[in-house]
């Protein structure tokens, strides 16, 4: 069985990689602060003329094993000599810093300035006798940094997601309106079956208590249409959207898909106080979401969703109805 890289996973990964590539840059020019580390004008000089080696590098200072900055911060706006002196002590990339390590690379964190996703390098400079002088720091948008060729694909699993703590409390004094959509729900399910096998739809959200649909569309996937009930009902709004084939890469086939929109139905109709307020089916990552009345969110492998029975969902306790949402 293939095995798919879960979030912390490639997160890790794309920090190794960065890690070996900023710190393959500054080992070289913490050796040259070295030599000028006494020297305010000369360490300046030093990390100036050192700034173009980084093409993706924000800042550059030094500071030393108390967490002075003892150098001026060099930008490509700039140098700022009255940042020379500053405590930076209290920053928290400085902690592992202060453990020993030769190089390290902080979690990404908020720019007070910019307000953009930052990272900073820390790499340790020695004197003489291999007696530690400082440290080189190097600020990074992360923008600016080598980017992965591809986003992070998140495995398809069940995932659990409570809601508002103060819908749930109430969930027991309140019992489901019928919208306008309970009334067609086999039409509207039929409607969205034939739009998602034959006209291209990939995900389609249903928002059975306001009686609405949101549709992505394979050929323009960063828009999304909502249709009303009056639209979705209506067997002619396939004429809206043109003919295309089945996605070939597709986890859910047309007869689950089929046998997923009709689950719906009982799920939306057979509780009056635990019911769907809306669900959603994406044919690419094989998930069906559920939102229910107690604001609780279900993200479900669709094969998975299809062996669940009523009695998951419909349990007799508070903490196993809506299947623990």
């Amino acid at each position: 069985m293939e095995r798919h890289e879960s979030l912390h996973d490639v997160i890790h990964r794309h920090r190794l990689q960065l890690l070996s590539v900023l710190r393959r840059a500054l080992e070289p020019i913490a050796e040259r602060c070295a030599c000028a580390w006494n020297h305010a004008g000369a360490l300046d000089q030093v990390l100036r003329e050192s700034l173009a080696d980084i093409p993706c590098c924000q800042l550059l200072y030094a500071i030393d094993s108390d967490g002075r900055q003892v150098s001026a911060s060099v930008g490509r706006s700039g140098t700022d000599v009255g940042a020379r002196g500053q405590n930076l002590s209290g920053r928290p990339y400085l902690a592992g810093y202060a453990a020993g390590r030769e190089f390290l690379l902080s979690d990404v964190y908020l720019s007070r300035f910019s307000r953009r996703s930052c990272m900073t390098a820390l790499q340790r400079v020695y004197g003489a006798q291999s007696v530690t002088l400082g440290c080189l720091a190097a600020d990074f948008d992360l923008r600016d940094l080598p980017q992965l060729q591809q986003a992070a694909q998140v495995p398809a699993r069940w995932r659990q997601i409570r809601g508002d703590p103060a819908i749930r409390q109430n969930l027991f004094n309140q019992e489901r309106v019928p919208s306008a959509m309970d009334l067609c729900l086999n039409q509207v399910h039929d409607i969205v079956h034939e739009l998602m096998v034959e006209r291209g739809i990939f995900h389609a959200k249903l928002h059975y208590s306001s009686s609405r649909a949101t549709l992505w569309l394979n050929s323009d996937p960063r828009r999304y249409r909502v249709h009303v009930l009056e639209e979705i009902i209506d067997p002619s709004v396939c004429l809206a959207y043109p003919g295309d084939h089945y996605p070939d890469d597709a986890l859910i086939d047309a007869p689950q898909l089929r046998q997923v929109l009709d689950s719906l139905v009982n799920l939306r109709l057979g509780d009056p106080t635990v019911y769907l307020r809306a669900a959603s089916v994406n044919l690419i990552n094989g998930l069906v979401c559920l939102n229910f009345s107690c604001d609780g969110t279900h993200y479900m492998p669709a094969q998975e969703f299809l062996v669940k029975d009523p009695a998951f969902w419909f349990g007799s306790g508070p903490e196993q109805r809506g299947g623990s949402a």
